[in-house]
């Protein structure tokens, strides 16, 4: 069955990473909200840390939009039912405009969604120190792939009225549509390669009204809805959604702090197939729920290490639980929860659940970064031997095993850029980590196979 996408819509890009395209959408969102619309909000690529940004000022869960880990039609469908009964949808690009998994097609990119969803683009431009070049590069954009809807731009980091008057009238191939000027101490604290995830104490009242005013003063908002409002409606193939079951199972999903990296996808096809998820704070509670499963995402574990280790009740129970045979599936900060310990940048150490026999130990440089294609060598949790799914990985930290034996793993992961393999999926007895966070849209099998492992193990 043929149906229709015909939301206004956005797609915010730019040149590269860290040019401010989650400032300004976060002040778009506001300026937006301000007139009295709904705002649905969408992230490219794989990244779990701007969309906490996203969902905590719009109101609603912001959805990742990722060509290589979804394929288009999960893309759309996806699209089409988070941004549902929305006035306008904003969508955040993924570093440059077509960056993406290889650097010969635009998979993976900030370009491909733009294609799919059909959405006029606004390109984000670093001004700072530039002038006639400005013209030069916008030019360049729109010219490197004229499927890509590139209709306005915006410069960020002007040094006056006069500078972004002095951009207008460099002759630009499409309207420039304001100037953000220069604004450090209302910046948002980055850490290793991204930004912090979003809390109330970051994205304070009064730096949410800052960016709010900014984007009132600079941009030409009337113009942005208009470009949004001529957005062309999408075929779309609807995706055939299960029909919400009787919950068979409940699966306790572990949410604070420490641990909130989650796609959205996954938590919905968990439900789709038969789960009722149940959250709780290895940081604040004292006992588990009544629970046939655990999901551990990922997070921040290290940075609430010492919170994480005296809270005893709950890590007894836990150990208890998986002592019990009952499915745990932990994803990069719950692998480390996992481990007998984790070791901090000072090189203290603090005791966590011993589930899985090693240390994690945190360093200063990355440890992995990029997408990954995992093929699993062994039954597990999630399924029989040979299935195959699509992640992507952002660590700082290395798992050293006691005792690296092959018994252990499960998984081999191949890297996009390279044809070696790597053992990893760290499996004992029910329990299985990785430092992989998968997307299920990838292989919709996963979630289900869970679902019945929870399931088996309820009876």
């Amino acid at each position: 069955m043929m149906n229709e996408i015909n939301i206004p819509r956005i797609l915010i890009s730019g040149t590269g990473s860290g040019i401010g395209k989650t400032t300004l959408v976060v002040g778009l969102t506001k300026a937006l909200q301000a007139r009295g619309l709904k705002v649905s909000v969408f992230k490219c690529g794989p990244d779990y840390l701007d969309p906490t940004y996203h969902s905590l000022v719009s109101g609603n869960t912001c959805q990742n939009l990722d060509g290589w880990l979804m394929g288009k039609e999960s893309v759309l469908s996806s699209f089409a039912e988070a941004s549902h009964c929305s006035d306008i949808a904003l969508i955040e690009g993924v570093m440059g405009l077509f960056d993406g998994h290889s650097p010969h097609s635009d998979i993976g990119s900030t370009a491909e969604i733009a294609k799919w969803l059909q959405a006029p683009v606004i390109a984000l431009i670093d001004a700072s120190g530039m002038a006639r070049t400005f013209a030069a590069i916008a030019t360049g954009l729109i010219n490197f792939d004229q499927e890509v809807l590139i209709k306005g731009f915006i410069a960020n980091f002007v040094g006056s009225e006069g500078h972004t008057s002095l951009l207008r009238s460099a002759l630009l191939p499409t309207p420039l549509l304001g100037g953000l000027p220069k604004a450090q101490d209302q910046s948002f604290p980055e850490r290793h390669l991204g930004l912090h995830s979003a809390t109330e104490e970051i994205l304070t009242e009064d730096k949410l009204s800052f960016w709010q005013n900014i984007c009132e003063s600079y941009l030409n908002i009337d113009d942005i809805l208009d470009l949004a409002k001529k957005a062309s409606p999408i075929p779309i193939k609807e995706e055939e959604r299960k029909t919400a079951k009787t919950p068979s199972c409940k699966i306790g999903v572990a949410r604070d702090k420490a641990f909130h990296f989650y796609y959205k996808e996954n938590l919905r096809r968990l439900e789709e197939s038969g789960a009722e998820l149940i959250y709780f704070s290895p940081i604040e509670d004292k006992s588990l729920p009544n629970v046939d499963g655990l999901y551990l995402g990922g997070g921040y574990p290290e940075l609430y290490a010492s919170s994480l280790s005296k809270n005893y009740d709950l890590l007894h129970e836990i150990r208890n639980f998986a002592r019990s045979g009952a499915p745990i599936y932990a994803e990069c900060g719950g692998l480390m929860y996992l481990s007998n310990e984790i070791q901090d940048l000072q090189g203290i150490s603090y005791p966590m659940l011993g589930l899985v026999p090693g240390k994690a130990v945190m360093g200063p440089k990355l440890k992995a970064l990029g997408y990954v294609e995992v093929h699993t060598e062994k039954n597990t949790i999630l399924g029989e031997a040979g299935i195959r799914f699509r992640g992507h990985q952002f660590r700082y930290s290395d798992l050293l095993l006691e005792n690296p034996k092959d018994e252990l793993f499960s998984y081999k992961i191949r890297k996009r850029k390279a044809d070696l393999t790597s053992s990893e999926g760290y499996t004992v007895g029910n329990i299985l980590g990785s430092y992989v966070h998968a997307h299920w849209a990838s292989n919709p099998s996963i979630p289900e196979n869970f679902v019945e492992s929870c399931k088996r193990f309820r009876k």
